[in-house]
């Protein structure tokens, strides 16, 4: 549906494309058959002058609908979820008072019910026509998603084609999960009105939902059709119960591995064989949603280990370039995620290194390890860390912050690369080999500094088994997760905040 120019309805936005999916299609595509149960009361537009009267009744006319959303509640894959879907042929899916008031209403009502919600918006922003008062609802609705948030619900976003302006700045953003239609521009101010204020056209690809999500901006692109399946697996994440809690006795029986040669281990853990954070992500649970990240150095989920629900972030061995600034950004933003959703958070820690340039300290590196690690510090939920291979630097650092650490037998951490430290000590690099064994970089060494809790071993070489390693780190999460869910949260903080005293030694 094209939207009518200026000066006929006077639309609020200025999006010159199409929007096919009607917020009766919308529902169609995402709710169990015949489940829906509208929520809204007949609204009034009070003080609306002759010509929004008329763009009112025509827009009512063409979508058969009194405001630019439907509000209510169905069953999406057999689960009661609450859900908000606008409506572009209304007045270009402007929001105004009595829209506002609707959507307000309805997160109210799915606090209230303790439904999770989804809100799929689409619109030009805030009604031009209602000025000022529209423009504030913004804060309204805001307000409500929040306390729907504090309320330990789920808030879902899909951004349809287009989100614009005080939509996309406020509620349109704000959910714990923010998928997008492919396509579909997304921004803050369209692209007229931004040729008539700034006097230079935007490039469309700036706003589109795939940049945004290159960018991690936004956490997925999901077309239409595979919406239910995509949201389904999500609130099985997010609402389903945890499994039992797997019991102490179930970890994989035998001694510890014997120590490892830290060179050796530093050898191992660079083999292009390795397994790594996919390889242990495709033996969780089955049923993960796996998030956008900024670059491929990180993966992002929602995933189950053991039937114990958590949010991962893991590095990416053998990525295309070093850790970023970025990067750290999005571990941050994965973390607040996870103690908004009452999660566990899982880092899988394998990174060459952080970058090393003039650009990174531009970018703040430094400033956002430290960022990370503060983070890490003081997230009320579980941590969980797995150190799977290379370890190296403030890049690693910055993902181990935790209540408990996992490391692969072949796992280590040191603040430079050997190499680098041989540079350093002796102004060479033929002196890796014995600064890795004089460092105590190796998994056993940080066991005894404190930093490790429990090694999993490799038969002799996790490249040698890459299904079989990754089966027993994705156990050896589910077992220490049921672990940490299990203990009281205000003792597992004391006790993090002791575990943080201790490390590295006296």
């Amino acid at each position: 549906m094209t939207a009518p120019a200026p000066g006929k309805d006077a639309l609020t936005t200025d999006h010159h494309g199409e929007c096919e999916l009607t917020a009766d299609r919308m529902i169609g595509l995402l709710l169990d058959a015949g489940s829906f149960r509208c929520w809204d009361e007949p609204v009034r537009h009070d003080g609306a002058d002759e010509a929004y009267g008329a763009a009112l009744g025509r827009a009512r006319e063409r979508t058969g609908l009194d405001e630019a959303v439907t509000t209510g509640r169905g069953l999406l894959g057999g689960r009661p979820v609450a859900v908000v879907v606008s409506e572009f042929g209304f007045l270009g899916g402007s929001i105004g008072v009595a829209t506002a008031e609707r959507i307000t209403r309805a997160v109210e009502r799915a606090t209230a019910e303790r439904l999770p919600l989804l809100a799929l918006p689409v619109s030009g922003g805030t009604r031009m026509q209602e000025g000022t008062a529209a423009f504030l609802c913004m804060v309204r609705i805001s307000a409500a998603v929040l306390a729907h948030q504090e309320a330990g619900l789920p808030y879902l976003t899909y951004l349809r084609n287009p989100t614009m302006g005080g939509v996309f700045a406020s509620w349109g953003t704000l959910g714990h999960l923010v998928l997008a239609e492919p396509g579909a521009r997304l921004g803050f101010l369209g692209p007229r009105a931004h040729q008539e204020l700034r006097g230079v056209e935007l490039p469309a690809e700036v706003q589109l939902a795939e940049t945004l999500a290159a960018r991690g901006l936004i956490d997925a692109v999901v077309p239409p059709e595979e919406l239910a399946g995509a949201v389904g697996r999500a609130l099985a994440v997010l609402t389903d119960p945890a499994g039992p809690a797997p019991a102490a006795a179930d970890r994989l029986p035998g001694p510890g591995p014997a120590p490892a040669d830290a060179w050796e281990s530093v050898r191992r853990s660079r083999s292009p064989e390795r397994p790594g954070t996919d390889a242990v992500l495709a033996a969780a649970d089955p049923g993960r949603l796996e998030l956008a990240a900024p670059d491929p150095a990180l993966a992002r989920a929602l995933v189950r280990f053991g039937g114990q629900p958590a949010v991962l972030v893991g590095q990416r061995p053998g990525a295309e370039r070093p850790f970023t600034a970025a990067d750290l950004r999005t571990v941050r933003r994965t973390a607040r995620l996870a103690e908004q959703l009452g999660l566990p958070l899982v880092t899988l820690v394998d990174t060459s290194g952080a970058e090393l340039s003039a650009q990174a300290e531009l970018d703040g590196l430094a400033v956002e390890i430290a960022r990370c690690l503060s983070t890490l510090v003081a997230l009320r939920t579980p941590v969980l860390s797995v150190l799977l291979g290379q370890g190296s630097g403030g890049g690693a650092l910055a993902l181990l912050p935790a209540d408990l650490v996992l490391a692969a037998e072949h796992g280590w951490l040191a603040p430079l690369p050997p190499e680098g430290a041989s540079a350093i000590v002796h102004r060479d690099g033929t002196h890796a080999a014995e600064l890795a064994r004089s460092q105590g970089i190796g998994a056993d060494a940080l066991v005894a500094a404190g930093l490790v809790d429990r090694i999993v071993p490799e038969h002799p070489d996790a490249a040698a088994e890459p299904a079989a390693f990754a089966a027993r780190v994705a156990r050896e999460i589910g077992l220490a997760l049921g672990e940490l869910t299990n203990r009281p949260a205000e003792q597992r903080l004391t006790d993090r905040a002791r575990r943080n005293r201790r490390l590295g030694g006296s």
